[in-house]
This record gives C-alpha cells, structure tokens and sequence, in this order.
C-alpha cells in the first residue's frame, strides 16, 4: 500500500479527517475515549499490583478475574497499536502507511515491555507449580510500566487552556505522592511476610500474630509507617529490625529527600508565578518613591508617578503590548484593527477616509492607560504623538500670562488630543489632563506622515476634516490662545483672525506632507552619438513630460521616432531600468 501522510493536529479534542480503512486516528474522538477508560484501569493497577503482593492472602476469585479483564484490554490496546497512525518527527507529518506503523511499534522497547505487563505470568507460575507466588509475584510489578500512560495524559493537560496549570500541577503532585506512600507500603509489608522469623520484623515485633489480624489493619499499619517516614518525623514505634528492612529504609529515606525537594520547588515555582506581578508592582512603586524622595519632588508629582506605576499593573492584562509585538506583524494589525477600527473611524480627523488608511494607522498604533489628573500632554512639549481617547475624558488647559492654568474643553470617547500641535508641527498648545481613568491610542508623528503622504486623496480629506474643526473652534473656545503665541493678543483671542491663519497654515502643512505630482520634463533622443561625434547631441531632441512608466515611456518614443526600442540610456551610456531613477531635464537615449 502507498504511503499517505497529512499534517498533524496536536490539540486536545481537535477533529480530525479520516485517515482511510484500518487507520486509527489518534487525535480522533473515539480513540481518546478508549485512552481515558485505559487510564481509569491503570489507576486500578497502580493500586492492586503492590497490594497483591503485598497481601497474598488477599487473592480472590472475584480479584483474579478482575486482573485478567483489565489485561484482555490492554491486550486489545497492544493490537489496536498496529494501526494507530504516528507523527513522524522530522517532517512533522501523519503517519499512516500500515507497514510503517507495525514496524516503528515492533521495534520500540514499549513493545516488550507492553507484553510483558500484560501476560499474567505471575497466575500461569501458580497454575503451573501449584506453589505460591512468592518471588513470583515480584512480577505483578510489571504492571506499574502502564503508568507511562498517566504521565502523557498530564503532560497534555497541562499544556491545554481549557485546564488550569496550578490545580493540574497540584494534582500529579499529590498522585505522585499518594502512589509513593501506598508503593513503599505495600513493598514494605511484603517484606514482612515473606521473612522467616515474623518477630524480627518492623510489625511483628510489635504486634504478635500479625499475619492473623486483618488485612486492612496490617495495610493500615504499613501506610502509618510510610506517612511518618516520608515527613520525617519517625516516632520510632514502627522501625526497621532486620538487614532487609534496614536497607529498604535507607533507600526510601533517599528517594524521599528527592521527592520532597521536587513538591517543594514545584509548588515554590508555582506560588512565585501567580504572585510574581505583584512582587513587580510593589517593587517598582518602592522604587519610584525612593526615587521622588531623593530628588525632593513635588507631593503631587509622586502622586502621579506611583498613580501611572500602579495602574500599569493593573491594565497590563489589557494591553499586553509586548505580547502583541512578539505576533506577526498581520496578526497584529488584525487584532489591533477589531480592537480599534471603529474608534479611529468615528474620529473627526479621519472621517471619510480609505479602508486602507485605516489599517495602516492602526497597524503601529500603541494602547495606553492614564489614571484621573495624570498629564497626557504638556504645554509646549515637543510635538510627537496626539491621542485618541477610546474611553475616559480628559480636558485641555492652557497657560496664562499669571501662570495659573485655564480651561478651554473637554473631549471625551472617539475625541482627539494633541493633533494640533502634530498638524502644524509646532509645540503643543494645550497641556492635556485626564479627568478620570482614560484610556487611550496614541499615533506617533512619523507613522501619521508615512500613512497620509502616499494616499494623496486620504490627505485631502483629513486636512479638510482638520480645517472644519479649526472653524468650529470659533464657537467651542473663547479667550484662549490655542494655535501660537503670534496669535495671543493681549488676554483676549481674535479669533476669526485665528482661524483664518489656521486654515492657511493648514494647507501649507497639506502641501508639505502630500507627495508633490508636477510632472518631470526630459528630453528624448533617437539614438546615443557615437565616440567621434563633434556634439553632445547630434540630434536636437523632443522634450516630453515623463509617463509613469517604462513601457509607456518607450512606446511614447517609438510614436515619435517611428522605430521599435529595446532600451533606454543615459548620457553616460549607462541603461536605465527604472522610472524614478530619472530626474528633471534628463536627456535620454534609445536602442
């Protein structure tokens, strides 16, 4: 049969596609059906095995026959591996060709090992020899290989989002350790039941007859003495008494020390992780108010500072700016567009706009949060990014000739902060405050000019919404000096003076930041002059204005010339290749 092979899909639950006739899929929803129904019967084994040999009286009919019924499934399981498909490592690919399958599964050690846990040996020794277990039943142990399958299902979970990894991590600790207790229990009564003198053992020389008593008390016992040796206390009324036990106690006492280190640094590692922003938060705010103290700054100005500090923390589920920079750059610019799309659509500056515009301006744009009467903007602060306000409110204030602080207006959701001064490209004229917790987008200068300059139209429009705003101002703002200083006169504003040099300052700043299309003029050439020639220019030349491109430049001279081109050059004889490299007043040549 032809090898066939399709991508993997490694999340938990995920469907998956048919992989054809006697292939199983191992993503599929039956197959991890039949794994969770295993893992219930490995548990049982994890618990029967020591206890079985631990307790050989304990053997049951009804026992025996529950042994056998959980190894006829895990039989069924060795079978169903030969047709399970795989991932192959190096490509990353579904598996699913039947001969590959068998032979990957044949030559793993897990398929020894897979028998050898499933053959009831221990039961055909009995049968055969009629004996009792006694080393035989060492065997049973094989059994405990199945919890390999125990571990994978936690390694998985821990790896899904659905599940939470605290709880998930608590929970294989606390398997991990129920399971040591009940093993060295079980191996440890063992021991006493197969030792010759049964007074010179742990139980026996505390309690006489012991082999008589129940077999929940002397299990009951066993696990009483694992309990207090694994938490180290040892009360000294159960304790070894012979070589064996001695050696079987100082080899747990050593896979004890390894185990309590490993919960201990597990549940260390998993506290510090969900407490380690606030360690962060407290840090930083100890450390800022240190920083305020030493340089003997103004009480309302730490206040800001331990504000802005606090509330960083606070939001920095919701904003995530160095998650989101760590996506590609599409998936970044499509959550940032859901996030922000309709923000930026109802703003007064960009209405009317391109779809295109948009998403450019969203792409590069940064998420902010501000607490109430924290400065978003200074008053004649360099000009390098305005503001969006997406929730919250913040006020425009200025400065008077006295030095105190007056208010012009309020702007609140889908308003904008600081484009004038980015506009103009002056310093800012407003000091911007925010009346309570805003949160905003902020647009950096650069990014506006990149996005505005090759969208010709797109530019149009936003100085035009810009302009609209400068006329409304004439009724929103009164006696305030909102564009410079030459338009301050006195306490007063002439404020139709003002916008009229607004509206004039504006379009120049269109100007400048629109791309210019004067067209270039050349001069066209039939043919370049030759070494010998007396003159530059042999012929006199057609001056044309420059196409937008190669191909209509070169049928543009094939209509003047009357002859078919193959190439454009320069004075210098170099070839030319493409469009923007002429300049104004170039003479050019065809071939």
């Amino acid at each position: 049969m032809a090898a066939r092979s399709e991508l993997l899909r490694p999340a938990f639950g995920e469907a998956s596609p048919s992989l054809g006739r006697f292939v199983i899929n191992p993503h599929s929803c039956s197959y991890r059906w039949w794994h969770m129904f295993l893992i219930m019967l490995v548990l049982y084994s994890a618990w029967a095995s020591p206890f079985e040999l631990s307790m050989e009286k304990t053997a049951s009919i009804a026992l025996v026959v529950t042994d056998l019924v959980v190894d006829v499934f895990f039989a069924i399981d060795i079978a169903l591996s030969f047709f399970i498909a795989y991932r192959d490592t190096s490509t990353g690919l579904l598996i699913t060709d039947r001969r590959k399958i068998t032979m990957r599964y044949l030559k793993r050690p897990c398929f020894a090992l897979d028998v050898a846990s499933t053959i009831p040996l221990q039961i055909i020794y009995q049968l055969v020899t009629g004996k009792r277990q006694g080393l035989w039943g060492l065997l049973n142990l094989l059994r405990l290989w199945r919890l390999r399958r125990v571990n994978k299902l936690f390694a998985r979970v821990e790896k899904d989002i659905r599940f939470n990894y605290l709880w998930t991590r608590l929970i294989k600790l606390l398997c991990v350790t129920l399971f040591a207790l009940h093993f060295a229990a079980c191996i440890y009564l063992w021991m006493a039941f197969n030792y010759k003198i049964k007074e010179l053992t742990w139980i026996g020389s505390q309690i006489h007859s012991f082999e008589d008593r129940s077999v929940w008390f002397c299990y009951t016992c066993a696990v009483y003495w694992s309990i207090t040796t694994l938490a180290t206390v040892g009360y000294g009324d159960l304790h070894a008494t012979n070589i064996g036990e001695m050696l079987f106690s100082i080899a747990f006492m050593l896979f004890n020390m390894g185990l309590t280190s490993y919960i201990i640094g597990n549940i260390t590692n998993l506290v510090v992780r969900e407490t380690s922003n606030t360690f962060k938060m407290r840090d930083m705010v100890q450390r800022v108010s240190e920083f305020g103290s030493m340089n003997r700054l103004p009480e309302a100005m730490r206040e800001q500072m331990l504000a802005s500090v606090q509330l960083r923390f606070r939001t920095d589920e919701q904003l995530q700016q160095e998650m989101l920079s760590e996506l590609p750059k599409a998936v970044r610019s499509s959550v940032m567009k859901h996030m922000f799309k309709s923000a930026i659509e109802s703003c007064y500056l960009f209405q009317g706009v391109s779809d295109s515009l948009i998403v450019q301006l969203v792409a590069e744009m940064k998420a902010e949060f501000f607490p109430p009467k924290a400065n978003v903007i200074l008053e004649n602060e360099t000009s390098t990014d305005c503001y969006i306000i997406i929730s919250g409110e913040v006020e425009a204030l200025t400065t008077l000739a006295d030095g105190t602080e007056k208010h012009v207006k309020r702007i609140g959701p889908r308003g904008m902060a600081g484009e004038i001064g980015v506009m103009f490209s002056i310093p800012q004229p407003f000091t911007i405050r925010s009346m309570s917790l805003t949160h905003v987008v902020r647009i950096s200068h650069i990014h506006l000019l990149q996005a505005v300059r090759p969208n010709t139209t797109d530019g149009y429009i936003v100085f035009s919404n810009f302009i609209q705003y400068l006329e409304s101002l004439k009724v929103q703002t009164k006696d305030v000096a909102f564009v410079s200083d030459h338009l301050w006169n006195g306490n007063s504003m002439v404020l139709g003076r003002a916008t009229e040099v607004a509206v004039d300052e504006s379009k120049e700043a269109a100007h400048k930041m629109l791309p210019c299309k004067e067209p270039k003029r050349v001069v066209i050439h039939e043919q370049l002059p030759n070494a010998t020639s007396t003159t530059l220019h042999p012929s006199p030349g057609k001056l044309v204005l420059l196409p937008d491109s190669m191909q209509e430049l070169m049928k543009l001279s094939e209509k003047k010339f009357g002859k078919a081109v193959r190439g454009i050059l320069t004075v210098e004889g170099a070839e030319v290749e493409d469009i923007e490299v002429i300049r104004d007043g170039d003479h050019l040549f065809f071939s």
